[in-house]
């Protein structure tokens, strides 16, 4: 279905419950009423690669992008020269309005501190929950209005206490903070793979640095860059648009404000969107957890395997699967955020490889998939039993060829198999859609962005210091403080890799490094026009395979300090683009992501111990764990007994022992799956030979590198995090979209933002209150053996049976060579 078309140039309401109700927040709007952005929500959901189709129903916009287009000077001078921008972007600023104070600190470190250990706590349990940046950044706003009432102005040590309103430029500083950092950082993954599997229990200096040396090298590297990416106007970065113009809607409510003003405010309605959800979690989250997981047919059957592995959630694929549990609904995201033809193109990839081709390969045997789960993010021997990797590894954590081949190749269920193959086609297709679509943008960007003249938020950002004590303003080299960074925490990862034994040398760290300081400029300028970032982990898998076969730890570590590094610089340089839209002074902005990273990090750290520390047998239990730590971004492997090691650990593993030499282990897998590249090159191709020839066709809406990399959450993920998704994407971002836009408009991302933020508490209650303590046994005689809480259990999808069950002692497949 086509994505709907703009009905009329509506624009968002503003929080209609904000009173500005002081003389100097009042002064300071009526002196630039008359340059607050218009905020067009139709021109800010447009991005780029949906604009790119030339349909009838896309809306009309200049053509900025043409290389032959002469660009009026007066366009630089009063405003940006992109519709984008100046829908979102106001066109003014004010130097000095308070941004580095007192309150604005705490309420950051407070932020930086919550949020990265809430989604680090999470990051473990299965479904993970995220919190984003939109729950502090609507949550700071009121509580900002209120330390400005409450908190006496005075002057202690020439700091001002309360310098007054609690302005706009404080708001985007906090939740920059909360932001840069709160995600699960990925150096977490390698501490809990060395704890968990290879007994690798290395101090905290070693984790301090590790988290740190990944963290802020790519802060150091994006800050690097940020001439080419952030400075010129062509670098739109779409994703921080939308943040802007909520900014703006909230502190400029009284003259923004164009939408409907009926109903109740939009703070009444979070409060209360919060507190239900917060409530209803007790249901499917304890009190009645079938609802979670709502496979009906399976508990009709729950001895028929056939019916189990083609309607469960835990190892089958999920047909009518209905979840009632907002925690499973989001786990992929919010389907009340992202666009209805995006989540059109992810559930369309959806039917087809996960309902449609994986029972096909399924019963056709391929890959030997009948002796196995059809889902399942474990790795598997010849014997159906989960792969005991400890069998193939030395003392040291490398590869024992010879203890292979009296072992066992390592097979995968059908959809882990056809993700590694959708990975695959990603790249390609992600490649071959940028060429196709957006070589007119990139050649325009490429060519302009150095010479380009700058606008206006370019010259009112030229007021602020850009450097550090020594510069001045004809020399302003603000690079040498990244350099600073780059240096200290590149001797980090040298202490980690030489002082410990990862099996990790030196030229490789600076290999990886190279490799994400290369791609950092293209990828960055791709995503700035596109809005979608191009991905190293594969490229980085298959080149440590070559360097240094058979070594999992040196691997993850590579990939993080290759893939991550680059992904990290795209986070801040993000950040560091909103800073430059909403006029926040450099330094400020770069002393404010330095020292919440570190923050993050320490935190992050700090909840994983205590986990492992209280959290009996943290990713070694099994599904029937209440709690729902059992890693479940995990594949689990036999070692006495079930193990639950991160997903990581299986891409490592699995990718470092496909190297050239090693490929007996698994040809028949790794043979087909490398045909994906070339399936991705090829799809994108074909349709935008057929829209160019039929050009007001559906077609335009299919994209292909969305529909690839939109499953690649299965597995863990199954059909209950995809089936209700899609369903509520559809109401809200379609039906209520275009029906009802004002009310959609008013509550839609502050309804998502309260179920976000209200089913975390819910599951820290739910954790805390009543499964912490006693070891869990509180209800254990009545709630948690009752039908709604077991029901769902008692089937063969909950205990993974395959389809063909192996005799004692018998094998399958060829043996190891």
């Amino acid at each position: 279905m086509a994505p709907d078309a703009p009905d009329a140039n509506l624009q968002t309401d503003a929080l209609d419950s904000v009173d500005i109700s002081t003389t100097d927040e009042k002064q300071h709007m009526d002196r630039y009423s008359d340059k607050i952005p218009s905020i067009n929500v139709h021109e800010l959901e447009e991005s780029y690669p949906h604009r790119a189709a030339q349909s009838s129903a896309a809306p009309s916009v200049p053509d900025f992008f043409d290389p032959n287009l002469e660009i009026d000077a007066s366009w630089f001078e009063d405003d940006s020269p992109y519709p984008e921008v100046r829908s979102a972007v106001a066109n003014y600023d004010d130097p000095e309005i308070p941004v580095s104070t007192l309150r604005a600190w705490i309420l950051g470190i407070l932020w930086a501190i919550v949020l990265p250990g809430i989604n680090q706590f999470f990051y473990f349990r299965y479904p993970t929950i995220t919190v984003g940046q939109v729950v502090p950044l609507l949550v700071t706003f009121p509580i900002g209005r209120v330390l400005a009432r409450i908190i006496p102005q005075w002057t202690l040590f020439g700091i001002h206490l309360n310098p007054g309103p609690f302005t706009i430029k404080e708001h985007v500083l906090v939740t920059v903070m909360a932001g840069v950092g709160a995600t699960s950082a990925y150096a977490t993954e390698i501490i809990a793979v060395q704890r968990v599997y290879y007994n690798q229990n290395f101090n905290f200096p070693y984790q301090w640095m590790l988290v740190m040396s990944t963290q802020l090298i790519g802060f150091s590297i994006g800050g690097l860059a940020r001439r080419l990416l952030v400075a010129p106007a062509s670098m739109i970065w779409p994703n921080t648009l939308v943040l802007c113009a909520l900014y703006n809607t909230l502190h400029c409510a009284s003259i923004a404000s164009i939408g409907s003003r009926e109903g109740i405010s939009r703070e009444r309605f979070f409060m209360y969107a919060f507190l239900a959800a917060t409530l209803w979690y007790f249901v499917p989250g304890y009190l009645f957890r079938a609802l979670s997981v709502f496979t009906w047919v399976c508990w009709l059957a729950p001895n028929n395997v056939k019916v189990n592995l083609l309607f469960g959630y835990s190892s089958g694929i999920g047909y009518s699967t209905l979840s009632f549990d907002w925690n499973e609904i989001a786990y992929i995201g919010s389907p009340l955020v992202t666009p209805w033809w995006s989540q059109a193109n992810v559930f369309a990839g959806f039917l087809f490889f996960y309902w449609f081709l994986v029972p096909v390969l399924y019963f056709m045997n391929v890959w030997y998939s009948q002796y196995m789960p059809i889902s399942s993010s474990a790795s598997f021997d010849n014997t159906g039993h989960p792969y005991n990797v400890s069998r193939i590894l030395y003392s040291n954590a490398t590869f024992n060829e010879e203890a292979y081949k009296e072992y066992s190749p390592l097979y995968l269920s059908t959809t882990f198999a056809l993700s590694y193959g959708l990975s695959f086609a990603t790249i390609s297709a992600t490649i071959v859609h940028a060429i196709l679509y957006f070589r007119k943008p990139i050649r325009y960007h490429l060519s302009r962005s150095l010479s380009e003249q700058p606008d206006i938020h370019a010259q009112l950002m030229s007021r602020y210091p850009q450097g550090g004590i020594c510069t001045t303003p004809l020399r302003p080299f603000p690079e040498w403080w990244y350099a600073c960074i780059f240096v200290v925490t590149f001797v980090f990862a040298c202490v980690c890799v030489e002082i410990w034994p990862t099996r990790m040398p030196i030229w490789a760290l600076i290999v990886a490094l190279l490799i994400a300081l290369i791609y950092v400029v293209p990828i960055g300028m791709i995503q700035a026009v596109t809005n979608r970032q191009v991905g190293l982990n594969v490229i980085t898998e298959l080149i440590i395979g070559y360097m240094l076969p058979g070594r999992p730890v040196a691997m993850m570590m590579f990939k993080t300090w290759g893939y991550i590094t680059m992904s990290q610089a795209m986070v801040f340089t993000g950040d560091l683009k909103l800073g430059h839209y909403m006029k926040i002074p450099p330094r400020s902005m770069f002393i404010c992501q330095i020292v919440a990273t570190v923050i993050a990090g320490t935190t992050q750290l700090g909840v994983m111990s205590w986990m492992f520390s209280n959290i009996p047998d943290l990713c070694l239990t099994r599904r029937t764990e209440t709690s729902g730590f059992t890693c479940a971004n995990t594949e689990r492997l036999s070692f006495g007994e079930l193990l639950a090691l991160p997903v990581s650990f299986r891409e490592e593993s699995i990718s470092a022992f496909f190297a050239p030499h090693l490929i007996v282990l698994s040809p028949a897998f790794l043979s087909p799956l490398l045909y994906f590249f070339l399936l991705g090159a090829f799809l994108p191709l074909i349709i935008w030979l057929i829209t160019k020839r039929y050009p007001d066709t559906i077609l335009n809406y299919v994209n292909f590198p969305l529909m690839f990399a939109g499953i690649n959450l299965i597995p863990p993920a199954t059909a209950v995090n995809y089936v209700p998704w899609a369903l509520l994407g559809f109401i809200f971002q379609y039906l209520l979209r275009r029906r009802y836009f004002p009310f959609w408009a008013k509550y839609n991302y502050v309804l998502s933002a309260a179920l976000d933020a209200g089913t975390a508490i819910g599951v820290l209650l739910v954790y805390f209150c009543l499964q912490y303590p006693k070891n869990g046994r509180i209800g254990e005689d009545t709630i948690s053996r009752w039908w709604g809480n077991t029901v769902f259990m008692k089937t063969a999808d909950w205990n993974e049976i395959p389809l063909r069950q192996l005799a004692p002692g018998e094998t399958f497949g060829p043996t190891a060579r």
